[in-house]
């Protein structure tokens, strides 16, 4: 906000001096060109830094995502192993299936391959694309 308010006062004191009741000769009369020429490059800096900041935030983004996704396909595969060692541990001990149980071992033990992971959120990202582009 000092930036604003910086702003504000250097704004104010630049109109107040180019009236001429202080004072001064104005050396930008209304409607104050060389001000505006002066805000109109700012303007162009300030584009400029907000762009390369974006671009810094949005590369951050990525590797968060990204960070995301790797700790996410680490979890499946530890839980994945966990529920080998407990099959392997039920059979040694003789612990029948529960029959309630929707899901076979099979089908909780199977690997998740982070290229099918990717290969997926590619094709999600491909059709939603598409769907962008009929619209």
């Amino acid at each position: 906000m000092l930036f604003f308010y910086l702003h504000i006062i250097w704004f104010c004191v630049w109109i107040v001096l180019n009236t001429g009741r202080v004072g001064v000769q104005p050396f930008d009369p209304y409607p104050y060109g060389f001000l505006s020429i002066i805000v109109a490059m700012e303007v162009i800096i300030l584009a400029t830094f907000v762009l390369i900041s974006q671009n810094a935030l949005g590369k951050e983004a990525k590797r968060l995502t990204d960070l995301g996704l790797h700790t996410g396909l680490l979890t499946e595969h530890k839980l994945t192993r966990t529920l080998q060692m407990l099959r392997s541990i039920r059979h040694k001990i003789g612990i029948i299936n529960d029959e309630n149980c929707n899901l076979s071992d099979e089908d909780l033990e199977m690997e998740t391959k982070p290229e099918d992971v990717l290969a997926e959120i590619e094709r999600l990202h491909r059709r939603s694309a598409e769907k962008a582009t009929k619209r």
